[in-house]
């Protein structure tokens, strides 16, 4: 299954706007990267957001979030929204600006 373009097209203008934007095919989906740091990306019809493992057990908490786990081993500090958890526009920026607040604390690469 193709990643879903219009959950893309919904991500892109949120994260192409943040400082040290670029956005690269992975996955057999998109990611959106800050300064070089993979931070949002869109796998299938999941929105993938990268947390940290500080916040990792409290993004978990949601009744719309997983374990990003596409291998058979799940990345810790990485989750995966279900649509139903990104249907409004609040909850998309929500998780965005989660995953970027934690990005930010890493250094550029």
């Amino acid at each position: 299954m193709p990643y879903d373009e219009q959950l893309a097209e919904r991500v892109r203008p949120l994260m192409r706007r943040r400082k040290g934007f670029s956005e690269k095919k992975m996955f057999g989906g998109v990611g959106y990267l800050l300064s070089g740091n993979m931070c949002v990306g869109v796998w299938k019809e999941y929105l993938i957001l990268r947390v940290g493992v500080d916040h990792y057990e409290s993004a978990l908490s949601d009744p719309h979030a997983r374990e990003f786990d596409i291998t058979g081993r799940a990345m810790r500090g990485w989750v995966m929204v279900e649509p139903a958890g990104v249907e409004a526009e609040a909850d998309l920026l929500d998780w965005i600006d989660q995953a970027v607040t934690f990005v930010r604390t890493l250094p550029a690469k």
